[in-house]
């Protein structure tokens, strides 16, 4: 199984969702992230695994954010969330 997809089982079962497995395949299908009917990766969810979870959540924030880059953004992990980087004086 691909990691983005273990990583959501384990999030949704942490939240006490229920049949977590076919939560997590249907989001991952509809945002394009698993092939339709399977379990496999697309192009893009190659990319968005590669990424990483710290790189998800600042591209999250980005495109949220109006004009700021994913690299203006600092992330949290036990959040899961990025936030504005601050500026040092």
């Amino acid at each position: 199984m691909p990691k983005i997809f273990e990583r959501l089982i384990s999030q949704l079962k942490a939240k006490g969702v229920k049949n977590p497995h076919a939560v997590a395949t249907s989001q991952l299908q509809k945002s394009g992230v698993l092939k339709k009917g399977t379990r496999k990766l697309t192009p893009k969810g190659t990319k968005r695994q590669a990424m990483g979870a710290a790189g998800r959540a600042k591209d999250r924030a980005a495109k949220a954010s109006s004009g700021r880059k994913a690299s203006d953004f600092k992330y949290n992990p036990r959040t899961n969330r990025a936030v504005v980087r601050r500026k040092k004086k």
